[in-house]
């Protein structure tokens, strides 16, 4: 048991080491232990895909990184985006499974709040996804925190499964390469690797524009009305 949570707290602390210091620590880490370093970045694939309380970690970022350091190093790129993409497909059926789980909980409480407010709530989003579920799993895919929730309330409303599958499948197999492939073919370029940290904080900046001003959108027409 010690043994196992000493593992679990290597490995954590890898994670927060790439968190902040993204270029050197996967380095180190593919230096030390290439099979090592495959297992770290899909766990930050599978947490950031796969649970609500993980939308901050920089999964556009980390995937252009990763192709970055594969380019000069020992890890395969043939291998890295499988198994990456592997990693964004199971974290998405995870949360949609955890959201119909707690959907359920939700549609059948006897709590008075929960039926007036959440019920209401759910018939909404399910509408939402009825109109537009397809492409907003797809194109999600490249916004910060809008892909940590959306196979999540998927899973709230009982979207259809085999399309859920269809569509998490293929907005996988689009973005993960699309990152990690342009790292691998531009991360060669000097004045990319020489600023790689601020490419990767640039990465996490844009695609999060998207998002906040989606939400200050909604903000102020809330407002108005």
């Amino acid at each position: 048991m010690q043994i196992r949570s000493n593992i679990k707290t290597v490995r954590m602390n890898e994670i927060f080491e790439i968190l902040f210091h993204t270029n050197q620590a996967l380095y180190a880490i593919v230096s030390e232990n290439v099979t090592e370093a495959y297992l770290v970045l899909f766990l930050i694939i599978f947490l950031e895909t796969g649970l609500i309380v993980f939308p901050f970690l920089p999964g556009d970022g980390l995937l252009f990184s990763a192709g970055v350091i594969a380019a000069s190093s020992q890890l395969n790129i043939v291998i890295l985006v499988p198994i990456l993409i592997i990693a964004a497909i199971v974290g998405n059926y995870f949360n949609y499974g955890i959201g119909k789980l707690i959907g359920n909980k939700i549609e059948h409480s006897p709590n008075r709040f929960v039926q007036k407010y959440l019920v209401k709530s759910i018939i909404e989003t399910r509408k939402f996804y009825h109109k537009h579920g397809k492409k907003s799993i797809i194109i999600g895919r490249f916004f910060p925190v809008i892909r940590t929730y959306i196979p999540f309330l998927a899973g709230t409303v009982k979207f259809d499964y085999p399309m859920f599958g269809k569509y998490t499948v293929i907005g996988s197999v689009i973005w993960v390469p699309f990152f990690t492939l342009s790292g691998f073919f531009l991360g060669e370029i000097p004045w990319i690797r020489n600023n790689f940290e601020l490419i990767f904080l640039g990465l996490i900046v844009v695609t999060l524009i998207p998002f906040f001003y989606t939400a200050i959108k909604m903000f102020l027409i809330k407002k108005k009305v």
